[in-house]
């Protein structure tokens, strides 16, 4: 190797901080010396304890051993989201990982399926889903035979503890020790060092910003701007706790709505958590805390956490010679469990797009681009669950009835004339997860691709019934999640 190492300093540890940080220092090991800076004195969030598929690929990225996860993170496994009473009061829909169906190369599956409605059979689009029915049954496997795409519901701070465990090992320091002042040069702008209390300089190349809501680095000194996004989203309080467990856990996530926004429901081995999202606007805290207590099903094991957010992201998540992730970043509600993931490939870009010199306008242009084109995607999605609803409450019928971003109104109008969804280059929710989304919240294309009536009718209803009766044969052979989740931890 030549040149000297370039030094990267990870301000904030939780979630974030710790997966920066293990990742640097796992793949760029000898071209980086990589600190991060916390301080046990100041408290994280810590309450996104669900996750997507797309953490098993980082995971593989990182060399994380499954069964060693679950097992320090007393994790569980998730196979999508139970949606409740988003339409109207009583109507559940599922969102499942994985594909629905068979994909086709000139039809999505969709299509198959809208012909066979209007022809009178096909039964119910969810039947598809090994995924669905999988959950339904609460019945789990990570075995390659049972093909099931999953993610996890884990604690995050044991998660966070798990990380630093893994980076420590591989050669990242950690330092003890609260931020008291952001060094940067007086020419540039740039970021030198941060100075902790006690008077402690840390100086490095690139700075990343994981301090939370704070944003000491990306929005206190260089006074990065935030775009609000509240006028499409405008849920700003979340009330978060944590209970004892009564049953054993399912494999899926709960979202149920109430009359200003909606609560959780995440199980894992030792506890489960809880929380309820409400824009403060339509809902006092005082009725919050009624509501989300008065809905556990388990004591709770300490009072609930009150959080305060505003919907929204940086303008730039990389200025200067900082990059900002997770919170500092912006926050999109955990509807979809997206913020780990969010954390998750914005390190993959910066891995990919790493400041080995000291020219970064490009790296960071590029950079910006994508983080902005993946944030915005994750923001019309959540919109869609609250903009398509039969509610009755003032809270529902604005979000019915609000102005739209244009690239939401073209896709629901697309799919409602045409039965068609799409997933695009970077772009995180698959087709299949639009579709699923938009039929649950009531939208029923009024047309479809016709290539589909081609096929003889007798054969399209064979060929349907055929797939669902083999997704409901290769499900029967999967053990419950509890005792798959058993044997899995006493196996490691």
């Amino acid at each position: 190797m030549s040149g000297p190492k370039r030094r990267v300093v990870v301000a904030g540890g939780g979630t974030a901080g710790w997966v920066a940080a293990t990742a640097l220092v796992k793949q760029l090991g000898p071209l980086v010396d990589v600190t991060l800076v916390e301080s046990d004195a100041i408290g994280t969030v810590g309450v996104g304890e669900s996750t997507i598929p797309t953490t098993r690929s980082f995971h593989d990225l990182i060399g994380v051993d499954e069964s060693a996860f679950v097992r320090a993170t007393g994790a569980t496994f998730k196979l999508g989201i139970s949606f409740e009473n988003w339409l109207r009061e009583g109507v559940r829909y599922f969102h499942p990982f994985g594909s629905i169906g068979r994909a086709m190369p000139l039809a999505d599956f969709q299509h198959f399926w809208l012909e066979a409605r209007a022809q009178g059979h096909g039964g119910n689009f969810i039947d598809y889903s090994a995924e669905a029915l999988a959950a339904a049954e609460r019945r789990f496997s990570a075995d390659a035979d049972a093909g099931l795409a999953y993610a996890y519901h884990l604690d995050a701070t044991a998660y966070a503890a798990f990380l630093r465990g893994l980076a420590e090992a591989a050669g990242a320091r950690r330092v003890e020790g609260r931020i008291a002042e952001v060094d940067q040069d007086g020419d540039t702008g740039d970021i030198r060092a941060l100075v902790l209390d006690d008077g402690r300089r840390i100086e490095g190349d690139l700075f990343i910003d994981c301090t939370g809501f704070r944003a000491l680095l990306i929005g206190g000194a260089l006074k990065t701007g935030y775009e609000d996004w509240s006028g499409w989203l405008p849920t700003d309080s979340a009330l978060a706790v944590q209970t004892e467990v009564v049953e054993p856990p399912v494999p899926f996530t709960r979202a149920t709505a109430h009359r200003a926004g909606w609560r959780w429901r995440i199980p894992l081995q030792r506890r489960v958590g809880n929380g309820l999202v409400y824009a403060s606007a339509e809902m006092a805290e005082e009725e919050a805390r009624a509501l989300l207590l008065g809905a556990l099903d388990g004591a709770p094991l300490f009072d609930p956490r009150l959080i305060r957010f505003t919907t929204g992201m940086r303008r730039r998540m990389w200025n200067r010679n900082c990059v900002s992730l997770g919170l500092a970043s912006g926050f999109i509600e955990p509807l979809e469990s997206t913020s780990i993931h969010l954390v998750m490939i914005a390190v993959t870009h910066l891995l990919q797009s790493f400041p080995f010199g000291t020219e970064t306008e490009t790296l960071a242009d590029r950079y910006n681009t994508r983080a902005r084109a993946e944030w915005e995607d994750v923001r019309d999605f959540i919109i869609l669950h609250y903009t398509l609803n039969d509610r009755p409450e003032p809270f529902w019928r604005r979000a019915a009835t609000m102005d739209l971003p244009d690239s939401l109104t073209r896709r629901i109008r697309l799919f409602r004339e045409h039965g068609m969804a799409h997933q695009d280059q970077d772009q995180l929710f698959r087709t299949d997860s639009w579709v699923q989304v938009m039929l649950g919240q009531g939208v029923m294309p009024t047309g479809h691709h016709r290539m589909p009536a081609a096929i003889p009718p007798g054969e399209l209803r064979t060929a349907l019934e055929s797939l669902s009766a083999g997704i409901r044969r290769r499900v029967s052979a999967v053990p419950p999640h509890h005792q798959f989740l058993s044997r899995y931890r006493q196996a490691g």
